[in-house]
Formats: structure tokens, C-alpha cells, sequence
């Protein structure tokens, strides 16, 4: 009997809204990591693994779709940004001028990346 879900592909829409969930969890795992104090506390010790999980699990299926390059540009990078600004507004790291342009070209990558794949490839 196959796994369920093998032969899932979703559709261009369920696409992107897998991607922004697979976000939201691989930033839910982010965060516990730091609430985990070294995994020294069970609970966001633990959830970090489950939200990671439910995380690359999304993104293997988004990914059919999306392509790895834009799926992984569009994951890590979204969730550099909003994690740095979590760090800065929840648990009050300093938001330096570098820390923020750096954040900053970190979301000009990422619209650079996905602007390219909706490019044609050049002809050899």
C-alpha cells in the first residue's frame, strides 16, 4: 500500500498557500528553537522537530510544482525576514542599520529569484 498522499500534487494555487503554511511552521520551529534554551524546556524542545516536520513535508509537495530554486529561495528567505523581525520585536535583539539592510537584500534576493522563474531560459 503506497503512503498516503504519494500521489498528491497540488494545483498552482494550493501551491503557494502550502508555501506560506510551510513558512509559518519552519518560523513556529525557529522560534521554539530559541524558546528551547538549548533544549533545556521539553515542550518547544519538541515542538520545534514537529513544526519542522509538517514544514519539509509541505515543501516536498510544493515543490513538484513550484521548482526547487524558487520553493527554497521563497521558504528560507521569507523566513529570515520574518523570524529577524520576530527576534527584534518579541525578543528584543537590537535592530541594527546593517541587520535590517541585510535583511533587506535578503527579500531583494527573493523577489529576484521568483521574478527569474517566471522568465523563458535563454537558448544555447
Amino acid at each position: 500500500m503506497p503512503p498516503p498522499l504519494s500521489g498528491f500534487t497540488p494545483s498552482f494555487t494550493q501551491a503557494w498557500w502550502m508555501l506560506a503554511a510551510a513558512i509559518a511552521f519552519e518560523i513556529a520551529g525557529t522560534v521554539c528553537m530559541r524558546l528551547s534554551e538549548g533544549f533545556t524546556r521539553l515542550a518547544p524542545s519538541l515542538a520545534l522537530f514537529g513544526f519542522y516536520a509538517v514544514s519539509f513535508a509541505l515543501n516536498t509537495f510544493v515543490i513538484k510544482v513550484l521548482g526547487l530554486s524558487v520553493v527554497y529561495a521563497v521558504w528560507s528567505g521569507a523566513g529570515t525576514a520574518i523570524t529577524a523581525a520576530i527576534g527584534i520585536w518579541y525578543f528584543r535583539e537590537p535592530a541594527t542599520a546593517l541587520k535590517l539592510a541585510s535583511i533587506g537584500l535578503v527579500v531583494i534576493g527573493v523577489l529576484g529569484v521568483h521574478a527569474s522563474s517566471r522568465l523563458q531560459p535563454l537558448s544555447p
